[in-house]
């Protein structure tokens, strides 16, 4: 079960939809806690130094879904210093 579970779904015009990415980008430059925008309300958000990231392009039906996915770690791993670089298990994995 997940801790929290967010979606927002909505048509954005191509300059709305680059200002969220901008918006994103600026909170992933500046990490820790970042808040960012998403119309009705605000997510705030604690953003580590490492990420691990996927990027999924899928075409079909007439359209072009581009997924972009960022995931971290809510808390360091028993053992581990918190904030530094990704194990090698983890970094080994996709």
């Amino acid at each position: 079960m997940k801790d929290l579970s967010f979606e927002q779904k909505s048509s954005l015009s191509r300059l709305e939809a680059a200002d969220r990415l901008s918006a994103l980008a600026e909170a992933l430059r500046h990490g820790g806690n970042a808040e960012l925008d998403l119309g009705p309300g605000t997510l705030t958000l604690r953003i580590p130094d490492e990420l691990r990231t996927e990027i999924e392009v899928e075409v079909g039906d007439g359209e072009i879904e581009l997924e972009i996915e960022l995931k971290w770690r809510t808390a360091p791993p028993d053992g581990a210093p918190s904030g530094g670089a990704p194990s090698r298990t983890e970094a080994g994995t996709g």
